[in-house]
């Protein structure tokens, strides 16, 4: 029954009905701003530091509700209901985690994801979204999420991937500085984010772009998966984690099947990839 979990009548079968699995038993904690503290809330205390995460969601209840068990785990969470308001608190409030809904009012969330990354923001994105395509899921970790859950999910599931994505940090900021760096027709431009085959623009993402000079800066040497995951996504490998493998596959469709004389993508199997010019 709804009354001995404490939550308010009609919520728990309101978080089903929006993709949550109801889980008991609840905990009500106080939400700030937008959200409205009601009558017997219990705000939760914490001691030391403890990881801010940062919710930007459109559905009151959905953003309740995820709140409420992320505060249960010890996270002090901070709900926005637009994109707009969310970076600005990614700009200036620099939370540990954003957990970040797709489907925003105005700047929605692929948006927020672009711009954040664009202005070297690198707090680690969660994105839950009820949108679960391969489509969708691999372009917002291309466009630079740090990971996707799709709705509906399970709550422990959700703080779990929190608590994951938190322990592995903010992520290093794009390269924007470094030195330009040219492998026979191939040139990397680290202030441009971009790079060119014999001179015309390759089209890469941020992400595609941080992976491929990655692998630049260590010419000739093979790197492992689980390296590349630390040096470009912050986290370490999982079990069938193909994250590298297919971001590789994208950037030999725009490199290597665009140079004319050269293929720079090289795999050693069972080990992981190198960048090393080899004629065609």
């Amino acid at each position: 029954m709804e009354g001995s979990s404490g939550l308010p009548p009609g919520t728990a079968s309101r978080l089903e009905s929006r993709g949550l699995a109801r889980e008991p038993p609840y905990h009500l904690v106080t939400i700030r701003s937008p959200f409205v503290a009601r009558p017997g809330d219990i705000p939760t205390r914490h001691y030391g530091h403890v990881a801010k995460i940062l919710i930007i969601e459109d559905d009151d209840v959905i953003a309740r509700g995820m709140a409420r068990h992320l505060e249960s785990a010890g996270f002090d969470a901070l709900g926005v209901a637009n994109g707009e308001t969310g970076l600005a608190r990614l700009r200036y409030e620099r939370p540990d985690v954003c957990v970040l809904d797709l489907m925003l009012p105005g700047v929605d969330g692929w948006k927020v994801i672009e711009q954040a990354r664009a202005e070297g923001i690198g707090t680690p994105i969660l994105v839950v979204s009820a949108r679960g395509t391969e489509h969708d899921r691999i372009h917002a970790l291309e466009i630079g999420a740090d990971d996707y859950l799709v709705k509906p999910f399970s709550m422990k599931e959700l703080v779990a991937r929190v608590g994951a994505v938190a322990r592995r940090g903010t992520r290093a900021q794009q390269p924007r500085r470094g030195e330009e760096i040219v492998i026979e027709e191939l040139r990397l431009d680290p202030r441009n984010v971009q790079a060119y085959v014999e001179g015309r623009s390759a089209d890469l993402t941020p992400t595609e772009f941080r992976l491929l000079y990655a692998l630049a800066l260590e010419e000739g040497r093979v790197l492992t998966r689980d390296e590349l995951l630390q040096r470009v996504w912050g986290r370490r490998a999982t079990h069938r984690d193909r994250t590298v493998d297919v971001f590789v596959r994208k950037l030999r469709e725009k490199i290597d099947s665009r140079a004319p004389r050269h293929t720079f993508l090289q795999t050693r199997y069972g080990v992981g990839y190198k960048l090393e010019a080899e004629a065609k």
